[in-house]
């Protein structure tokens, strides 16, 4: 950890590699979890998704979190507030707005509102950081790819898409992640990253209690099989407790909006994913998309400005 402070404050190249690979494991993994999640649409309510989601990564992350809590409590104490603001924005409110949209609108929408999550980091980063011409130049690529793709290689699909009631869940959804990974760079100093992964999980699950507790006693339980304890032991430690601690070191080392830019593979992740796992077809207009999405990330990302 000493290590990788240093690492850190010092801006190296090998911190701008090390970001950008954390960055994109972040965003692989979370790839994954829009693929096996597609299991629990019909079997578990979002809220209870989103509940036993950090539940199960709260588990995951104590035997490794706890002795540093222990030791930076004071530090912790005095900054409650912080926490529980990014707790709430990413823990509580980003996943259950996604579950949530993904009962009323299609597929297709939710990629199209995703793709500006990079765009908003990086006005939500604005005050803190630069982005130069290179980078600007980098994420209107990879959307360009982006949007390409979601519209079967139509630029112009978007505008036919038809918006739905939970486009807007998917829109609030972005800003809260957008949000969250702003705010990861005020993270107070001597708040160390298991510390902060431990506490965001432990309040933004506390948050959701409530609303559990009402689903429960409005659309009843869900029967735990493989079909659905499976997929929730994925989403709960590898795209929770893994692929937060990854993207918010990756945040730490390059800056919100570098890594953002990183995030712009996500559709990409999910086709090959797709195609690997559900034997999903990847056509020639998908490779040129993708290609292009590469190609934007490659140059957004790289460099210092």
């Amino acid at each position: 950890m000493a290590v990788l402070e240093r690492v850190r404050a010092g801006r190296t190249p090998s911190a701008q590699g090390l970001g950008l690979t954390l960055a994109l494991t972040a965003t692989v993994v979370w790839s994954g979890n829009f693929v096996i999640a597609r299991a629990l649409h019909d079997t578990v309510p979002p809220v209870q998704t989103a509940f036993w989601r950090w539940i199960i990564a709260l588990l995951a992350v104590a035997p490794f979190a706890l002795p540093q809590v222990r030791r930076q409590w004071p530090v912790i104490r005095r900054h409650l507030g912080f926490l529980a603001l990014a707790a709430l924005l990413g823990v509580t409110l980003f996943n259950t707005l996604i579950y949530q949209a993904g009962q009323s609108t299609s597929a297709t929408n939710m990629a199209m509102i995703a793709a500006a999550s990079p765009a908003m980091i990086a006005l939500f980063a604005r005050g803190g950081e630069k982005l130069g011409a290179r980078r600007i130049a980098g994420m209107v690529i990879a959307l360009a790819g982006v949007v390409t793709l979601v519209g079967k290689g139509s630029p112009t699909a978007v505008l036919r898409l038809d918006f739905a009631g939970g486009d807007l869940w998917m829109l609030a959804a972005t800003a809260t992640f957008a949000g969250y990974s702003a705010l990861l760079r005020r993270r107070p100093q001597g708040i160390g990253g298991l510390s902060f992964l431990f506490m965001t999980f432990a309040l933004g699950a506390a948050m959701l209690a409530p609303v559990h507790g009402v689903s429960l006693a409005v659309q009843g339980g869900f029967e735990p099989t493989g079909g659905t304890v499976g997929p929730l032991l994925y989403i709960g430690i590898f795209s929770s407790a893994v692929a937060y601690f990854t993207w918010n070191k990756a945040i730490a080392l390059v800056g919100a909006a570098r890594a953002g830019i990183v995030y712009y593979l996500q559709p990409v992740c999910v086709a090959l994913l797709s195609f690997a796992v559900l034997d999903e077809a990847v056509g020639g207009i998908q490779v040129v998309c993708m290609a292009l999405i590469v190609a934007g990330v490659a140059l957004g990302a790289g460099g210092r400005r």
